[in-house]
């Protein structure tokens, strides 16, 4: 014979009586913690540039560089306001340095990617290397490495700042210092870690020198449009992502950071992609050319028109589709890394 079944007020009792004691019954909250399948809270977003621009160009009226420590217009997810957030552990934003201007040294725990938006002129110093920079060229600062920038241009200079420190600080592992001076002393010349391992070789006697990042913190954007231009040319293009290459840790073939992988990929004139979707959420920025954007999530289905300098979110298990009429160059970075990582990496390309 089955035992009575409690009542509702025998239960209620009981999550009273259990909740001065910091408990709480698991079988309120299991289909939440353990969903069927991903659950984001993120939404897909938009950020046009020739809405973005002029208020990055107020911003540079209205705070120096330094004054700032770092003049960033932050990308944040709709769904996640106030969280300095574009998914949950991914951070975005638009950096802006203009002419003679200096962005102080410092270092922090973060790893961080920085992909050249507009102008040419500025600079970013990494551990006594300068690189310059020019658009569609993909910068590391290493995690604990002192950085900073400066601009010799003309006129702006603007790039995206990608960063892990959502992630770090659900680690609460986040730690931050600030160079003696402002700008760090260069001690080697620019080239010089593309020269050691950006040419399929490396120095025969050699410690990794920024441990689990890569060594090159400098991918030229020519070099990878002219590897995207010669696969669209003589090789398959792919039925989801056109061409797509992701960018490499010449010392381990693996991502160039350990929480975030990046990518460089073209539509060509005319693509029609099919649709998929992955448990990492990805952040976009268009390069050249432009795009037609389908997202479809269990909130219904968005649209977006993208064109050069804009950038928009993917989020996690969102099913995207890329259409181009004229063809289109886009970059992008996740954190698919921490996802291999620990296992539970999934992708579905749908027919």
């Amino acid at each position: 014979m089955n035992a009575p079944h409690p009542s509702a007020r025998e239960r209620e009792q009981l999550y009273r009586d259990m909740d001065p004691l910091n408990l709480t019954p698991l079988w309120e909250v299991l289909h939440a913690l353990v969903p069927r399948e991903p659950a984001t809270p993120c939404v897909p977003a938009l950020w046009k540039w020739d809405t973005v621009r002029p208020l990055l160009l107020r911003a540079g009226a209205a705070i120096t560089a330094e004054e700032a420590v770092r003049r960033v217009l932050i990308l944040e997810n709709p769904a996640l306001r106030g969280q300095s957030a574009i998914t949950q552990s991914l951070y975005a934003g638009l950096q802006l340095i203009l002419p003679g201007e200096v962005a102080p040294a410092h270092r922090h725990t973060q790893s961080a990617l920085r992909f050249i938006v507009e102008g040419t002129g500025a600079y970013t110093a990494v551990d006594g290397e300068r690189t310059s920079m020019r658009p569609g060229d993909f910068i590391i600062t290493p995690s604990w490495t002192f950085h900073d920038h400066g601009s010799e241009a003309e006129g702006p200079v603007v790039w995206l700042d990608g960063l892990d420190i959502p992630m770090i600080r659900f680690l609460d592992a986040g730690f931050a210092e600030n160079g003696a001076a402002r700008s760090q002393e260069v001690t080697r010349r620019e080239g010089t870690s593309f020269a050691r391992y950006g040419h399929n070789m490396a120095p025969v006697r050699h410690d990794a020198p920024f441990g689990a990042t890569s060594p090159i913190f400098s991918y030229p954007y020519e070099r990878s449009r002219e590897a995207l231009e010669r696969l669209e040319r003589d090789a398959p293009v792919d039925a989801w992502d056109g061409v797509k290459l992701r960018y490499v840790n010449p010392l381990t073939g693996g991502s160039p950071m350990p929480t975030m992988a990046t990518f460089m990929q073209r539509l060509p004139a005319g693509f029609r992609g099919r649709g998929w979707r992955q448990t990492d959420g990805a952040v976009y920025s268009v390069v050249e050319g432009a795009a037609v954007v389908h997202l479809d999530s269990p909130r219904g289905t968005q649209q977006f028109e993208v064109g050069a300098r804009d950038h928009f979110v993917v989020p996690s298990w969102h099913t995207a589709r890329f259409e181009s009429d004229a063809g289109c160059v886009l970059f992008s970075y996740s954190d698919r890394p921490v996802h291999q990582a620990l296992g539970i990496h999934k992708e579905e390309r749908l027919q």
